[in-house]
């Protein structure tokens, strides 16, 4: 998927990691504010919104806190323009979930095409090709079989597979020393297919900026955790200049919510 830059956009956001969760009323509160405030012209949320999402249903069945962050997504989509990717924590995310927030669904990678600027957009856990046992997890569980058996389940049922799932994926980053890195090779390949020097990605909750051979440019997404000290979180943008120039800087949520100059 490409997505060509809009002439009036000026200002672009990306975030990623939030984890909402009921459970975490700070990191919604810190959430909630930036999107109240921020000034950007689109917003790109690459991957792990959620905690977890076990499925559209969940708005049907009185579930208060989803209903919450959708409402306030859709207040965001009337005055900005609201991208999301789905993350390896919430990809059954669906189509009822998207149009309830009148986002735009991103594939995963997504190029953001501004002809002479083109950035790779992408959650990152496809790149993590180093840990062999969640690469063979997410091919089958993106299957469509495994989805349409996975939601055919009851909601409750669901939801305790999820905490089950959760609690062994910790145990697993545990083994290994916490979150696997991208592959340097991975990169460099999607970078070249898509005909891109620069990437953003999520995922790895290790934000930096990393060159790439060849001349290219990787920015990593930091999580958001409101509870942590000092607070974990942070918002990517781009700003795009006169005379075809851009510049990035990195803020925290509450810098970026700050009204436009």
């Amino acid at each position: 998927m490409d997505i060509a830059l809009p002439p009036a956009w000026r200002r672009i956001d990306f975030i990623s990691d939030i984890h909402l969760q009921a459970s975490e009323p700070a990191t919604f509160a810190m959430w909630r504010d930036y999107l109240l405030g921020t000034p950007a012209d689109a917003l790109f949320i690459l991957g792990d919104l959620f905690e977890v999402w076990v499925g559209d249903d969940a708005l049907d069945a009185g579930d208060a806190f989803a209903q919450d962050c959708v409402e306030l997504l859709l207040a965001t989509s009337t005055r900005l323009s609201l991208h999301i990717m789905v993350g390896n924590r919430d990809f059954l995310l669906g189509e009822q979930f998207f149009a309830a927030c009148h986002a735009r669904r991103l594939d995963d990678p997504t190029v953001l095409d501004g002809g002479d600027l083109r950035i790779a957009l992408t959650h990152g856990d496809a790149l993590c090709l180093d840990d062999t046992a969640y690469q063979q997890f997410r091919a089958v569980s993106r299957s469509p079989q495994w989805r349409a058996d996975f939601l055919a389940q009851p909601l409750a049922q669901r939801r305790a597979l999820a905490q089950r799932m959760r609690a062994q994926s910790e145990s697993h980053k545990r083994d290994v020393g916490g979150y696997t890195d991208v592959t340097e090779a991975a990169v460099q390949a999607q970078l070249a297919k898509l005909s891109c020097q620069q990437m953003v990605h999520g995922h790895t909750h290790q934000p930096a900026v990393h060159a790439v051979a060849g001349g290219g440019m990787r920015s990593v997404l930091s999580d958001w955790d409101a509870a942590q000290q000092p607070l974990r979180g942070d918002v990517l943008r781009l700003e795009l200049l006169p005379q075809a120039r851009c510049e990035w800087s990195r803020l925290t949520p509450a810098t970026a919510a700050k009204p436009a100059d």
